[in-house]
């Protein structure tokens, strides 16, 4: 296309071709300018003098709208729209049709293509089509430089260079300064149709065994191994990859007579259709675990694969989303940081990041399009932002919160072995949560004193079919092994709603699912299988304690019904000798308002309640906590929240039933602070909390901190967090 000689005649050549081709008489080829101004680089029809004198600024013009709207333009008569800019020097007085499309390259307008003719007429739809076709391969030739030479280039924005700021979520805290590694998608297949659908059929069942071969090198002790056992991560995702139902879809679509590229992307199609119509987060996260292994499979099939490429010591990985094995295959020590455009802070990407203490953070819409291989950038796992090519002033702030944090680790590290105890005496039981073996290691790692949450969710959620007793009891007995005789709370299966397991069949559509049948209301309805998971967990636990809770409680009557199946299966146990755990404690969690009016009805049911606060604000508040559009409507150190926490924790106190808190909200210092102020004294944090929650309470007087919080109760504003940071001040505690 761009033919040879300097780079002006290739242009001149281009704009001849492409007006012969769409009958205009003029075409013009605008490139934007490092200033954003869109300058004239090459025209046919237009006088040439005004090539590189013509400049638009940024919105002028119809040629700035279209670059503005990153959209083509169709006009039978330009001059008469308001947005014509009428340029004397360019000669464009006779011309009225104008049809513009913009250069688009990584979802940015770099320049924009023009056709004009002088009678009015209305440019049909082959004709935009044809356009935006050819400004496609255009962008391309251009920012490959094919057309312009690099120095040519130079000031021609082919590619964001300003400095950006972009905010997320965090999916993994930490700090990282590095390149950028764009983690590159296979592209489409090629080829649809099979010659030889034998051949086809014996490459897919190759790459297939290659594929799992490539997890099980993992698993094994491969590059990416991942440390004690965590590697359960991987045996989840190796499960996938044994899913019946997608091999089998596999070789059905290459028996129907696709190559077995075209195979692989039929079937990622349908799992994403199919995968997409829940709103739930986490049942959208299994979508990408296919997506992984699709992609991975097309790689194999191309014979390509990340841990091949040459990567700089300081990588960031940048993707639209990622799978743990295409992590863990590229060279760990290599890897700095990981940005995300979709994901969620319990897929498997997360998971593995956090567990191999990677920064990561997720849901930045449109990074991959701002940025280009070697760029630098910053992650910032603690405020869930990004940096992209930031400024050296930003750069030295970073690497002095990254000196700070170090150090702070390395107290944290110290802390371990430190009771949490106040400075007035009191001792406050640090716990933490899990919900996989990957978590487990933790509890060594932090010093925390045991397992206040385990989720028993995810091995449902990860299998195509219920899991049996034999493989829910050995992972209740692998987290109560490596508790090593610390206290572990199970909490029975949270799902339901939005959160379907493939092999239970929905008996209708729930309009509001987060308030539908889920977690106790699906176990009171399906009774077996709540029944089974308790039998797995009583012989998990046998000649140990056992502590187990109900999510999800509204009302008592829900609460006894399910103790009444404990009662079940301890007598079913007991018939047949077999053994049952030394101690058994059954609890509830409170995360629905209803029981604050009952708790009086409630506490002497039970053994010990938790407060799911999560769940328990959100609901006080109606605002689903996971909506960037009302999740920030409300705080939870404000004096609804805390009073509501107050009351549960005074009824406890008054009935002497042992309660903790176990949501985010104990995880973070300066909430912590809040709640040990009302008077809890048992927190359940996420791993990363713990070192942090515990240096705050080895700083604070209670009596203090009790005395200055009932003033605050008091309060008529919305929030008390700006309050309680200058409570916290006034005694010197660490938050």
């Amino acid at each position: 296309m761009a033919g040879a000689g300097p780079a002006q005649e290739r242009l001149d050549l281009v704009v001849r071709i492409i007006a012969q081709s769409m009958v205009a008489e003029v075409c013009s080829i605008y490139l934007r300018r490092a200033s954003g101004e869109l300058e004239l680089f090459a025209t046919e029809g237009l006088n040439p003098q005004a090539v590189h004198t013509t400049r638009l600024r940024p919105g002028e013009g119809l040629v700035g709208e279209v670059a503005r709207l990153a959209q083509p333009i169709s006009l039978s008569d330009a001059p008469s729209h308001p947005s014509f800019s009428y340029r004397p020097e360019t000669g464009e007085d006779p011309y009225h049709a104008f049809l513009g499309a913009p250069l688009l390259r990584g979802g940015r307008a770099i320049g924009v293509l023009v056709v004009q003719n002088r009678a009015e007429r209305r440019y049909d739809e082959d004709e935009v089509e044809d356009i935006q076709t050819i400004a496609m391969v255009l962008a391309e030739t251009v920012a490959s430089g094919e057309l312009l030479a690099q120095d040519e280039l130079r000031d021609i924005e082919v590619a964001p260079h300003r400095p950006e700021r972009l905010k997320g979520q965090r999916f993994a805290e930490g700090l990282a300064i590095g390149h950028v590694v764009l983690h590159e998608a296979p592209l489409p297949p090629e080829r649809l149709l099979a010659d030889n659908q034998q051949v086809e059929e014996i490459r897919l069942r190759e790459a297939l065994i290659q594929l799992k071969d490539g997890i099980d090198a993992m698993l094994d002790g491969g590059q990416g191994k991942l440390a004690g056992q965590s590697y359960e991560v991987l045996e989840t995702y190796r499960m996938f990859a044994d899913d019946r139902g997608w091999n089998r879809s596999l070789e059905e679509a290459v028996r129907g007579g696709l190559t077995a590229e075209a195979a692989v992307d039929r079937v990622r199609n349908e799992h994403r259709a199919r995968f997409a119509q829940a709103r739930d987060p986490y049942i959208r996260e299994r979508l990408h675990d296919f997506e992984d292994l699709a992609n991975r499979l097309l790689r194999i099939l191309a014979g390509d694969k990340p841990g091949d490429r040459d990567l700089p010591d300081d990588a960031i990985l940048v993707a639209r989303n990622l799978g743990p094995a295409d992590l863990l295959e590229y060279p760990r020590h290599r890897i700095r940081g990981l940005l995300l455009e979709e994901g969620s802070s319990a897929s498997h990407a997360a998971i593995v990041a956090r567990a191999l203490q990677i920064p990561c953070v997720g849901r930045l819409q449109g990074v991959r399009d701002r940025l280009s291989e070697g760029d630098l950038v910053i992650v910032d796992g603690e405020t869930g932002e990004t940096y992209l090519r930031p400024r050296p002033d930003m750069i030295a702030a970073v690497r002095s919160r990254m000196a700070v944090r170090d150090q702070r680790q390395a107290e944290f590290a110290a802390l371990r072995d430190t009771p949490a105890v106040t400075q007035d005496g009191t001792r406050i039981n640090l716990l933490t949560n899990a919900g996989l073996a990957v978590d487990l290691e933790n509890l060594d790692l932090t010093g925390a004193e045991g397992i206040g949450l385990f989720r028993t969710e995810f091995q449902f959620m990860v299998s195509e079919e219920l899991p049996r007793l034999d493989s829910q009891t050995a992972l209740y007995k692998l987290v109560l092994d490596a508790a090593g005789g610390r206290p572990v709370t199970f909490r029975t299966l949270d799902i339901g709603g939005d959160k379907v397991l493939p092999y239970l069949e929905a008996t209708e559509r729930e309009e509001n699912p987060a308030l539908g049948r889920r977690a106790i209301r699906l176990g009171l309805d399906r009774p077996s299988l709540l029944r089974l998971q308790l039998r797995a967990l009583l012989a998990a636990a046998a000649g140990r304690e056992l502590r187990v809770m109900f999510p999800m409680i509204a009302t008592v009557d829900e609460f006894r019904a399910a103790r009444e199946l404990v009662d079940v299966e301890c007598e079913w146990a007991r018939r047949r000798g077999r053994p049952l755990p030394d101690l058994l404690r059954v609890g509830a969690m409170i995360e629905c308002p209803s029981l604050l009016w009952h708790l009086d009805a409630l506490l002497p049911l039970t053994d010990f309640v938790s407060v799911g606060s999560n769940d328990l604000f959100q609901y006080m508040y109606a605002a689903d906590r996971t909506n960037p559009l009302v999740s920030d409507r409300y705080d939870p150190l404000s004096p609804p929240t805390l009073r509501a926490l107050q009351a549960i924790q005074a009824a406890c106190a008054e009935t002497g039933t042992p309660v903790s808190v176990c949501g985010e909200l104990a995880g973070r210092p300066l909430e912590a602070f809040a709640l040990i102020a009302l008077g809890f004294t048992r927190l359940s944090a996420p791993a990363g909390g713990v070192g942090p929650v515990k240096r705050m309470i080895l700083s604070t007087d209670l009596t203090a901190a009790r005395k200055g919080m009932q003033t605050l109760l008091g309060s008529s504003s919305g929030s008390i967090r700006n309050e309680l940071e200058s409570l916290a001040r006034k005694l010197n505690v660490v938050t």
